[in-house]
């Protein structure tokens, strides 16, 4: 079933609609929020409130494409467990290993403050838009879909290193272009 009918069931009120989203974005939102959590259980748990934040903002929100409407909320949601169930300690998986890597291109700002601000997300979109393919590739499946590097190597078909050395010059050019932006300040 395509987005558009899939959004119209939830227009209906439909519940076929939560259905037709597991059927189609289902796998798409657990390997997501296993990346995060790093726990099978915790991302069933929250794949099931992605699919009830769907339902909740869908209507009067008619995202198209759906996916990467999903994929936020999936993220979101996966964050927010993230925080509460590790609020005294690290834990396992990549998120503490993505959010040590990109530390040193936001380590000056408070990262709520600046997730929460519209400025920096367009900041952002533009750096990925000045990226080449080859680069903004395997920045976003390590950064956005939190996937190892090991992953990333073998869905380009590169080594481990080549993807190591891609991110690292990537993570650099970020950093230079936020000081650019004024989002960081070089140490003196």
């Amino acid at each position: 079933m395509n987005d558009d009918r899939i959004i119209a069931l939830y227009f209906l009120r439909d519940e076929e609609a939560i259905r037709e989203t597991d059927r189609a974005y289902g796998s798409f939102c657990r390997t997501l929020t296993r990346r995060i959590l790093n726990s099978h259980e915790d991302a069933e748990e929250t794949v099931s409130d992605v699919y009830v934040r769907l339902w909740n903002t869908i209507p009067p929100t008619r995202p198209l494409p759906l996916k990467p409407y999903i994929g936020t909320v999936c993220r979101n949601l996966s964050f927010d467990r993230y925080k509460r169930s590790h609020a005294d300690k690290r834990g396992g998986g990549q998120l503490p290993l993505v959010l040590e890597e990109l530390g040193e291109c936001i380590a000056d700002r408070n990262d709520d403050e600046i997730c929460d601000r519209i400025v920096f997300r367009d900041a952002i979109n533009r750096f990925l838009a000045s990226l080449n393919e080859k680069n903004r590739i395997p920045f976003v499946l390590r950064y956005w879909y939190v996937a190892s590097v090991a992953e990333i190597a073998e869905k380009l078909g590169v080594s481990e290193e080549s993807v190591r050395m891609s991110l690292a010059r990537t993570r650099k050019k970020l950093k230079r272009f936020l000081t650019e932006e004024e989002f960081l300040y070089e140490k003196e």
